[in-house]
Order: C-alpha cells, then structure tokens, then sequence
C-alpha cells in the first residue's frame, strides 16, 4: 500500500485562476511512499493498481466555490465538496475505487459551476499558503 502527498503553495502556484472545468494544479511532492501513485503533470495523478484509495484535498479559494475529483476524466459526483463563502478552506474527503489500471485522478472546478475559483495566496499572513491532495491506497 502506498501513499503520497503532492500540493501547491500561493503564491506561486495556481497564480491564475481555476476556471469551471479545469483542474486544480498540485505542482509540489511531497512525501511519497510506495510506486502505485504518481505524478502525470501538474495536474492530474496516477493510481496505477485496481484497489481502493482514500482522497483528501484541501484548497483556499477567495470565493465560495465547488470542487469535485475526476476518475478518468469522469466527475465522481460523490466527492463534490463546496463552501457557500470565502471565508473558509473547501475541504474533500472521499474513497475512490478504480477498476482499471493507471486510472487518473483530478481535483477539478465542476464545467457546471458559474464562475472561475482564485485560489487565496497568503491568506492571513505574508507567507505562502499551501493546497495538498493526499492520496492514501487502503486496499
């Protein structure tokens, strides 16, 4: 089982904004165990094995706003997580099934939202603020 954890920091990362259809970009590794979960750009991932794998993102956003993951270019419509103002992180969590090998994962803003998502930079402060996908394979 294998882990890994990839994220962005704002600025410079995700500096323009996300607009309705295109994925959040998670350009940073970080921790890494395992060789079933890898990078594909800075935008979208690999889970190589059929199995079972947990999925938690975290992204600032100065607005309200929805993301949901993509499993192969598919919106899992379970995993829609939004926030109705910018006053908060929008945070997902959810297992995620492949049934193929080398399926690809993304954290998108949906086609269906109205407006673009400007990811916050330095929120609260003068330091770089970070976004993380954390990708845990359980089974």
């Amino acid at each position: 089982m294998g882990f890994a954890d990839f994220y962005a920091l704002m600025p410079p990362d995700n500096a323009d904004s996300v607009a309705p259809g295109t994925d959040v970009s998670f350009p940073e590794n970080g921790s890494v165990s395992g060789t079933e979960i890898t990078r594909l750009t800075d935008d979208s991932f690999n889970l190589a094995a059929i199995g079972t794998y947990q999925i938690f993102f975290e992204v600032n956003a100065n607005q309200a706003g929805q993301l949901v993951l993509t499993l192969n270019g598919v919106d899992l419509d379970y995993t829609v997580a939004g926030r109705a103002t910018g006053a908060s992180p929008i945070i997902g969590m959810a297992l995620v099934t492949t049934t193929a090998a080398n399926s690809v994962l993304t954290v998108r803003n949906p086609a269906s939202n109205p407006a673009a998502l400007i990811i916050t930079p330095n929120a609260g402060g003068t330091r770089a603020v970070s976004a993380h996908l954390i990708i845990t394979q359980i089974q």
